[in-house]
C-alpha cells in the first residue's frame, strides 16, 4: 500500500475519531506529498523521497516543539509533540544507536577512513546504507567521535 493510500486511511480514522491533532499532522503530510508531486520534475515520488518528506516534517516539529519549551510555552510545545509522533508511525522503524555505530564502523574498516577529511565520504555511503531508519544528525555525531580518534 502507497504512503498516500496509508495517509487517507488514516485521515478518515481520524475524522472519525474527531481527533483534530492527528488530522492537522496527517492533512501537513498530505500537502507536502502533493506538493513535492506537482513540483514540475515530472517524476514519481520515490519511497526514499516520502521518507525524506516524512523525516523533515517530523524535525520541523520537534524543532518547533523544543523552541516552545524554552519559552516555557507547554500549551504549544505539547501539540507540535503528538504531531511528531503521529507522523512517525509512518518512518520506517529506525535504529537503535549500536545498531548504527556497527554500520559507521563497517563503513570505515571498508573504505580505510582515518580521519576527518573521510567524513564526507563515509557520511555518503552511511546515508545510503540506512536510508531513512537513523537521524543525520546522529550519524554525524557518531561518524565525528569515530573519526576524530
Amino acid at each position: 500500500m502507497s504512503l498516500q493510500t496509508q495517509i487517507m486511511d488514516a485521515m478518515k480514522v481520524a475524522m472519525k475519531a474527531k481527533n483534530s491533532g492527528a488530522l492537522n499532522a496527517l492533512r501537513a503530510v498530505k500537502s507536502e506529498l502533493l506538493l513535492a508531486q506537482t513540483s514540475g520534475t515530472g517524476t514519481e515520488l520515490t519511497e526514499a523521497d516520502e521518507i525524506k518528506i516524512l523525516q523533515k516534517l517530523v524535525k520541523q516539529r520537534k524543532e518547533s516543539a523544543s523552541i516552545f519549551t524554552e519559552q516555557n510555552r507547554e500549551d504549544l510545545a505539547q501539540p507540535e509533540i503528538e504531531q511528531a509522533a503521529i507522523i512517525e508511525k509512518f518512518l520506517p522503524e529506525q535504529l537503535s544507536e549500536e545498531e548504527v555505530i556497527a554500520i559507521i564502523d563497517a563503513i570505515i574498516e571498508q573504505t580505510g577512513a582515518n580521519s576527518m577529511k573521510d567524513m564526507g565520504k563515509v557520511m555518503g555511503m552511511t546515508n545510503t546504507k540506512v536510508a531513512g531508519k537513523a537521524d543525520g544528525k546522529t550519524i554525524s555525531t557518531i561518524l565525528k567521535a569515530r573519526l576524530s580518534n
